[in-house]
């Protein structure tokens, strides 16, 4: 598949996987900070970024196939893993198939399911897609925004009792004004027999917006 990543830093695998419609750039101040302590991989998503779309679903779960990929051509067979938002769902799937490759999981602003997101963020992302999917046909930006706004719409479908088997110290990190509900946020981490939640001051990009506090959250649990 041959996605695209940045690599800094050495000693233990950090992989950073990034939100809907971005790339590895939105992990500027991650990378900056975490590759002092880490060998920190920044991953664009299939589709997203600068790797290709190749041919196979655009779906969470084959994110998830990928990253196997991934790790298995760059030889890595274990490493903690850092996702934002679909990036956190990309990131809880692996983990429910590859437990075993993956040291500490960071799930910051992660859904279960698309009931997650608050009502008034997931209805315009709802028509959005009505209109993006009616009109993908007739042209290829039309196509892409179907299928980013259908990740959204569609995905994630993870029930609260799968998240039981997963024993890996795992941290739930979320801005206090998130677009996932709160409520969900805890649901998450009440669902892990191994997590420890955090609520920072701030809204769904905290890792962006607030890295000073995000970064310190993050390094604390990972050491």
């Amino acid at each position: 598949m041959g996605l695209y990543y940045m690599e800094k830093g050495s000693g233990f695998p950090l992989i950073l996987l990034h939100g809907n419609g971005e790339s590895h750039e939105y992990f500027i101040h991650q990378i900056e900070y975490f590759s002092s302590f880490y060998r920190v991989i920044a991953i664009d998503t299939r589709g997203h970024g600068k790797s290709p779309r190749g041919d196979k679903p655009f779906t969470i779960v084959q994110f998830a196939e990928d990253l196997y990929e991934f790790m298995q051509e760059q030889g890595i067979a274990k490493a903690s893993i850092l996702g934002f938002s679909d990036g956190g769902n990309i990131a809880l799937t692996f983990a429910l198939s590859h437990m075993q490759m993956v040291e500490k999981l960071v799930l910051n602003g992660a859904n279960l399911t698309p009931k997650g997101v608050k009502r008034r963020v997931q209805l315009p992302i709802e028509i959005g897609y009505k209109f993006a999917s009616f009109f993908a046909g007739k042209s290829d930006k039309a196509n892409r925004n179907a299928e980013m706004l259908g990740l959204m719409v569609n995905e994630p479908n993870i029930k609260p009792e799968e998240l039981q088997k997963l024993t890996i110290p795992t941290l739930v990190i979320a801005g206090s004004k998130d677009m996932i509900k709160t409520s969900h946020t805890r649901l998450i981490y009440e669902s892990l027999p191994n997590a420890r939640l955090q609520l920072l001051e701030g809204d769904h990009f905290i890792a962006n917006k607030k890295a000073e506090q995000f970064n310190s959250a993050v390094y604390d649990f990972l050491k």
